[in-house]
């Protein structure tokens, strides 16, 4: 498993976040749609296992912690998109 370092892990949340509002605010899909529900998601949760790992420096704690971490980030989402499902 690779290591990144902060100042990497930095840039690399920024262009997530770029990518994100780019998403959101372009207006490339219409209302309802899936797709960029699933991947705003996706970008969330590689940004907050980013932070877990790096800035939190999880990957070095024991995995107990590590994975209840991750599995609560894991959670979440999944709960936003069963929510999100549902009510469309």
């Amino acid at each position: 498993m690779f290591r990144l370092t902060i100042g990497k892990t930095w840039v690399l949340l920024v262009l997530l976040t770029g990518l994100t509002f780019g998403l959101g605010e372009g207006g490339f899909f219409g209302h309802g749609a899936m797709l960029p529900v699933l991947l705003v998601l996706a970008f969330s949760g590689i940004k907050g296992a980013l932070v877990i790992l790096e800035y939190l420096e999880m990957r070095k704690a024991p995995g107990l912690w590590r994975w209840l971490l991750l599995g609560w980030l894991t959670l979440v989402l999944a709960l936003v998109v069963l929510a999100y499902w549902i009510a469309s």
